[in-house]
């Protein structure tokens, strides 16, 4: 199983970015993805998760209303868009992969069976 995270770069405050995770060994269908990142100093924390028990998704507060994830299952691909970025979004970004993860229990790293290898996202002037 590989996740492959990419798509991090340096952008403006106020600008867009979207994030890729290529999934290989494993069906989107059957594994819920979520995004994850991690500040310098700070611990890692639940972005964004697409849910295989209910197909649902969901985000964390801080970015809801400018994140959005979405996939697609022919490309084995999931994404996250990002827009109306802040300087607090800067972080290294990961996709993991869990199955039969309870809604409840989404946010929870070690809830994951498999991680990508992080994508920077810097949010500067």
């Amino acid at each position: 199983v590989q996740l492959q995270a990419s798509g991090g770069g340096l952008v403006q405050p106020g600008g867009s970015l979207r994030l890729s995770c290529a999934v290989s060994g494993i069906s989107l269908d059957y594994w819920t993805i979520g995004w994850f990142r991690q500040a310098p100093g700070k611990s890692r924390e639940g972005v964004s998760y697409i849910s295989r028990l209910d197909g649902n998704t969901y985000y964390a507060d801080s970015v809801k209303g400018r994140f959005t994830i979405s996939k697609d299952n022919a490309k084995d691909t999931v994404y996250l868009q990002m827009n109306s970025l802040k300087s607090e979004d800067t972080a290294v970004y990961y996709c993991a992969a869990g199955s039969d993860i309870p809604v409840y229990g989404l946010h929870y790293p070690s809830r994951y069976d498999y991680w990508g290898q992080g994508t920077e996202v810097t949010v500067s002037s």
